[in-house]
């Protein structure tokens, strides 16, 4: 019999929470910490310093002996670097263990080794973190032991932010600040705050660790750069929700304590669409704790699946011809008295504060939507965006039918004065009950959807951070409030104001809204009739970032500065030339060291056979043709290899970053769809015995 697992004590165990600090540290200091965090301002040092010896204390309780800065620089990961407590021995030769206010609010990593877009040159190397007060530290335990976490913002000695937190934290004070500014309108004045919740479900796939290790594809890139398709893939659809396997549920199981007991709210398990597919899906919190907490998601999904013989890919698109993996980002805003500013009530229709507020995210996308691409745009998510199980590249809003209908009768008659309400929904058998229908369906194939009480932004890839995509809706959505705001507060009569408002930004917006099927090219043609942007790569997206309207919208609230988005532009192109090169390369090595070596092989097999029947007067026509067809698809892998190195030469030797991109793009990445097409033919001919690679078959059917 199973052990019994108390999650109510295990969850938060490994985290140094609020209700931790409230048992370790002194009321007045206690008291300080939380008006900081809710309030904003710097501990004073004498607190500093009670606060960093509890927070030590309770570690070295659990074990830890190294405390770390934990942050996230612009390569979409995390860093670590690791400081034992340790200090001089006293006088005895005596080991003591002290950690400083200091040490817990400032340290100083290398800031060139890490990408900065040109904001840093190797010989700058000065660099800082900052304590993040408003996300508690945590406890890691590994083979290095036990580590105490401290999550940090990261900058450059000359300040410019090198992180993904940064820009998060600003954006969050900017639409709380303009966010406030719209509930004040409606007489709401016991809020003394705005938070923007999140919740991002994580699509995962996972595969045996010993045929891992034989994909050298998987392991330098983190996808299948060649396989031909499995005789079986999804088009039975008996994989979604289906009943979960004993392996995968014991990682499941595993994965969900390490997460619980880190303070991660997992809530959701289940297949998804594509054979080893899975996903794991929390319960909303502040976007600054999600962010942080879904990075420890990947990074434990793959810890966790070390432990069962298995491999977590987080890619985009790790198997070509099944659905790829996305993070469907879920936000809302919430006040701190309990207000949701996204939830329609039963009657949208009458609920004029809510009308504005959708009014205004419908404004920010349509007026941003090249933005919000570009915050989902990474390599990975190119092989995903447009494809027939993600969103389409052409950003939308999908509202449903009773939100639709509310907005056409504002824009048509200028009033609203009926909404439709879902109805009973009849089973037809007498032992089911019947239930309430919602009063609108979902859309899956719309990149941004409104569903009940948020918007679900659908395209963000399962690799990435959900950082950017955060930092850039609460950036657009703030815009829209400030703009608002500051007609609404010099009105005269406010409910007239309000309402032409309201109206006038769903007349101007209104083509941004799209509730059919995002993935048929009829919505492709007629988005280019409306004037919608259709970015299809991430290098494409990349210019959105300083465009006059960007550098306007950042700069205004402090999120970025010109340079700060330059140099993310940079780093969006530097990422893509290596990442593309990477694959490239692996290629390379792949089709000269394994496939065609072991094809070779193969027709030599063939060729003997044939020699030895026609010697005996045996008929040898079947493997003749075979020996005739993998001999031509052979000389075709033979010949795209040989064009994929002087496209990866010629891309190589480019100086600029952007053009050496476009390079990648538009010659690296057809010689590498050649090259792939001839040596996944081959696979299809050849006897699986000498193939020199786990199959599609054996990596997403056996695990």
């Amino acid at each position: 019999m199973s052990e019994v697992l108390n999650v109510e004590e295990i969850f938060g165990s490994k985290v140094f929470n609020l209700g931790k600090m409230r048992e370790r540290l002194p009321k007045t200091v206690f008291k300080e910490v939380r008006k900081v965090m809710e309030q904003g301002g710097e501990l004073s040092k004498e607190s500093a310093d009670v606060v960093a010896k509890a927070m030590k204390d309770w570690a070295v309780e659990n074990g830890a002996t190294h405390y770390t800065h934990w942050f996230q620089p612009l390569n979409g990961i995390t860093a670590e670097k690791h400081d034992a407590f340790v200090t001089h021995p006293d006088e005895e030769g005596r080991m003591l263990m002290e950690f400083s206010g200091k040490e817990l609010i400032k340290g100083e990593p290398d800031a060139s080794s890490f990408p900065s877009g040109g904001l840093r040159a190797t010989f700058e190397a000065r660099g800082y973190t900052v304590w993040d007060i408003t996300s508690p530290a945590f406890l890691k335990e590994d083979a290095t032991g036990v580590i105490l976490c401290i999550p940090t913002a990261f900058c450059s000695y000359t300040g410019e932010a090198l992180d993904k937190k940064t820009p998060l934290l600003r954006s969050m004070e900017a639409i709380n600040t303009q966010a406030l500014r719209i509930v004040r309108l409606f007489g709401n004045t016991e809020a003394k705050k705005v938070v923007p919740s999140v919740g991002a479900e994580q699509e995962y796939f996972l595969v045996d660790h010993e045929k891992y290790l034989k994909r050298p594809d998987l392991i330098f890139s983190g996808r299948t750069l060649f396989g031909a398709p499995a005789p079986k893939g999804q088009e039975l659809e008996d994989h979604y929700f289906g009943a979960i396997r004993e392996r995968i549920g014991s990682y499941m199981k595993d994965l969900n304590i390490e997460l619980w007991k880190l303070g991660v709210t997992a809530k959701t398990q289940h297949n998804e669409v594509a054979p080893a597919q899975h996903e794991l899906a929390p319960i909303y919190e502040s976007a600054n704790i999600a962010v942080d907490h879904n990075q420890l998601v990947m990074e434990t999904m793959k810890k966790v699946a070390t432990r069962h013989g298995l491999n977590c890919l987080l890619h985009e698109k790790p198997f070509a011809g099944v659905n790829g993996s996305g993070k469907h980002d879920n936000w809302s805003l919430t006040t701190d008295n309990g207000v949701n500013l996204l939830d329609p009530g039963k009657t949208p229709n009458e609920n004029v504060q809510f009308l504005l507020v959708l009014a205004c995210v419908l404004k920010a996308v349509d007026t941003h939507a090249d933005l919000l691409r570009q915050s989902a745009a990474d390599v990975g998510n190119d092989h995903r965006l447009g494809a027939d199980e993600a969103p389409p590249a052409i950003i939308s809003v999908f509202l449903g039918e009773q939100l639709d209908d509310v907005v056409r009768q504002l824009i048509e008659t200028g009033s609203a004065d009926h909404s439709i309400q879902g109805e009973k929904l009849v089973t037809g058998v007498s032992t089911l009950t019947d239930i309430e229908r919602d009063a609108t369906d979902r859309n899956r194939t719309s990149p941004f959807a409104f569903t009940g009480n948020k918007f679900e932004f659908r395209s963000v890839g399962s690799s990435d951070s959900i950082a950017s995509p955060n930092t850039t809706l609460n950036a657009i959505v703030a815009e829209a409030f400030s703009e608002a705001a500051d007609r609404l507060e010099k009105a005269d009569n406010f409910d007239l104001a309000v309402h032409d408002l309201i109206k006038e930004y769903l007349t101007e917006h209104q083509r941004i809204i799209f509730n059919g099927d995002g993935y048929s090219k009829e919505w492709v043609e007629e988005a280019a009739r409306r004037g919608l942007p259709n970015i299809a790569t991430t290098i494409d997206a990349a210019s959105a970032l300083t465009t006059e309207k960007a550098v306007k919208l950042f700069e205004k609230f402090g999120i970025y500065s010109k340079v700060e988005l330059e140099s993310r532009q940079e780093i969006t192109y530097e990422t893509y030339s290596k990442t593309i090169n990477i694959e490239a390369l692996t290629m390379i090595d792949m089709a000269k060291k394994l496939y065609i070596p072991a094809v070779v092989d193969y027709t030599k097999t063939l060729a003997d056979t044939v020699k030895v029947l026609r010697e005996v007067g045996a008929d040898e026509t079947v493997q003749a043709d075979i020996l005739k067809s993998v001999s031509c698809e052979l000389a075709k892998a033979n010949t795209a290899l040989k064009g994929l190195e002087a496209a990866v030469a010629k891309a190589s030797a480019e100086k600029n970053n952007k053009a050496q991109a476009y390079l990648y793009k538009d010659e690296v990445k057809v010689e590498m769809d050649k090259l792939r097409k001839a040596v996944d033919t081959l696979e299809t001919l050849v006897d699986k015995k000498v193939w020199p690679v786990p199959a599609y078959a054996d990596l997403i059917f056996e695990v």
